[in-house]
């Protein structure tokens, strides 16, 4: 009688860094000025120090990614956007924070958890060729070549911007999470393949509009975070932010199959500067 054995299970890379791409983390605190009146002015000085040093992102200890934001309205006072390939170095931040002169003070308020992707929706080279005969380009016409062309030109760059991306030197950003309808007749995830494709790409061509004025960054939280996916946008103005979200509202993606959390809109600055604009160190030199 044949014996049979269970196969061994195939070995598995165990790593706490994602095969491509990096960490991501959002993460927005609030000072208690309660605290900091009663740790005193000098202290506070001295702790502000410590922080601005924490945060810097050419510090020895810093991440691949660092960048300081004042946040508008009463959510946070402040906003840290943070991406590596370690997570454990991205939590360090956040832990240094706490842990340093300023820290019995610091309160975080909300936080983002997630990984940059290359998404499923993001054409190949061959399928966005294809894409251009089903939209009725010739296969062998002038415009058709010189499409195919820029896109394989720019493709590497647009995988690298989306997996371990430059923040873009604007002044405005804002991030939001969201998820993708599970509803009866609105279900996104028992929509076939083929169609959420036209509508990503609907969704993509509205944004393209909006380029040279604002920069996106989808990053995503399944299975890491409450929300889905996480947006930041980066824009040259803050209007610009108003009008990019309103136009994509339009598309179907978005009107029927796109819930939103919270926004929080916030100016990049440097770390002395956010402890200035928030009243730390009114006359201090960094």
């Amino acid at each position: 009688m044949n014996s049979t054995r269970p196969h061994a299970p195939t070995p598995v890379e165990v790593s706490t860094r994602p095969k491509e791409g990096w960490h991501c983390q959002h993460l927005y605190y609030r000072f208690r000025r309660d605290v900091l009146a009663a740790i005193g002015a000098s202290a506070v000085l001295r702790g502000a120090q410590e922080f601005a040093a924490i945060l810097d992102p050419a510090g020895a200890e810093a991440p691949a990614r660092l960048q300081t934001s004042v946040v508008s309205g009463h959510k946070a006072d402040f906003s840290l956007m943070i991406m590596d390939p370690d997570p454990l170095r991205i939590g360090s931040i956040h832990q240094r924070l706490l842990a340093g002169l300023l820290g019995q003070a610091l309160e975080p308020v909300y936080s983002f958890v997630s990984i940059s992707e290359i998404s499923e929706y993001v054409p190949s080279v061959e399928q966005y060729a294809q894409r251009l005969v089903a939209e009725g380009e010739q296969a062998d016409s002038p415009a058709y070549l010189a499409k195919v062309k820029a896109y394989r030109d720019r493709e590497p760059f647009m995988r690298k911007q989306r997996l371990t991306p430059d923040f873009p030197p604007w002044p405005v950003t804002c991030f939001y999470p969201m998820n993708k309808k599970r509803k009866v007749g609105e279900n996104w995830f028992r929509v076939p393949f083929s169609e959420r494709n036209r509508l990503m790409a609907e969704h993509a061509r509205s944004g393209m509009e909006f380029a040279g004025r604002v920069s996106q960054l989808i990053t995503v939280g399944v299975g890491l975070d409450d929300w889905e996916w996480g947006v930041t946008l980066w824009a040259a103005n803050p209007q610009f932010l108003t009008e990019i979200v309103y136009r994509m509202r339009f598309d179907e993606a978005s009107a029927r199959y796109g819930e939103f959390g919270p926004f929080y809109t916030s100016y990049v600055v440097s770390p002395g500067e956010m402890l200035r604009h928030c009243r730390l160190t009114l006359h201090a030199s960094f």
